[in-house]
């Protein structure tokens, strides 16, 4: 049996600890020297077997060049697998050219990825304009999880939130919020939003009524600026919502944003840890690790 092997970027220990413990795996760091010029010198753990590299993507632009560095030092190495685990793929929301002139970031990452992983793992990617992973890395293994089901566990861990109206506050986030209400067991809704820039959304929540004298939590894949999530906590609120939390896969606000999702009446912000972040509450472990089990037992 060939064994496995997990290998981590600088600052994400804690993530990839939790991921390594479910796994029973020991985890080894990936080194990183910058240069005065700004290039990197990037050293790993020579092993055998499966090497799995676990780097989410966030704030990419640096950590792209270091994975492949990552990728080819470990196949040079003698790993005869190597499988990246990512939980938050950047660039996937560039799907289209939305002004002339744009490029559709997406569309690299195939090229740009796939001929150096074996396998790519993430969680709750952008596939709004395309129907599967695949697509993105056409002749690679590509997995995309969800971590709904992971937010509904949560909810229903919640003493407080015992009898909440779970919330999609646009048109896209139902499937993220009937895969938490199925897991959880609770009744949900959701809104209808009109865009007209990054922060200027217009919503409509004809079924805020159902929220009277409830807790309700808003659920989505990604919370970035909150204008959403903050026009939805005020409709519930004017409904008679006794509490408005928010939980999201992934969290890229700033500190400025979740201020004004506090002013919105939001009480609380939970968020997954595939992006670090001070939201996080809920650990992707347990799903990564049914997603690797085969690369470890193999």
């Amino acid at each position: 049996m060939m064994a496995a092997s997990l290998h981590v970027y600088p600052g994400q220990d804690r993530p990839a600890g939790l991921l390594a413990v479910k796994l029973g795996l020991e985890t080894h760091n990936i080194n990183i020297h910058t240069f005065p010029d700004g290039e990197s010198l990037l050293r790993v753990t020579p092993v055998r077997g499966t090497a799995i590299i676990y780097a989410s993507l966030d704030h990419p632009n640096d950590k792209l060049i270091h994975i492949l560095q990552a990728a080819q030092a470990l196949r040079e190495g003698g790993a005869a697998r190597v499988v990246l685990v990512c939980p938050y793929l950047c660039y996937m929301r560039q799907d289209k050219a939305f002004h002339e002139g744009e490029a559709v970031t997406q569309k690299l990452l195939g090229p740009l990825l796939g001929p150096s992983f074996d396998r790519i793992i993430t969680v709750d990617p952008h596939l709004h304009r395309v129907s599967s992973l695949v697509e993105v890395f056409p002749g690679r293994e590509a997995d995309a999880l969800s971590a709904a089901a992971l937010i509904g566990e949560a909810v229903t861990a919640d003493d407080t939130l015992k009898d909440a109206v779970l919330v999609g506050p646009d048109g896209e986030s139902r499937q993220w919020v009937a895969a938490a209400a199925q897991a959880s067991g609770l009744e949900f809704i959701v809104a209808t939003k009109e865009r007209f820039g990054d922060r200027d959304v217009r919503v409509c929540l004809p079924d805020a009524d159902q929220a009277k004298g409830r807790p309700a939590v808003i659920i989505d894949d990604l919370i970035s600026s909150g204008a959403t999530m903050q026009a939805c906590a005020r409709l519930l609120l004017d409904a008679g919502a006794s509490r408005v939390e928010a939980m999201a896969v992934h969290a890229v606000c700033g500190e400025k944003d979740l201020g004004h999702l506090k002013d919105a009446g939001i009480a609380r912000v939970r968020s997954c840890d595939g992006i670090l972040h001070t939201t996080n509450a809920i650990s992707l472990a347990p799903l990564l690790a049914k997603a690797l089990t085969r690369e470890v037992s193999a």
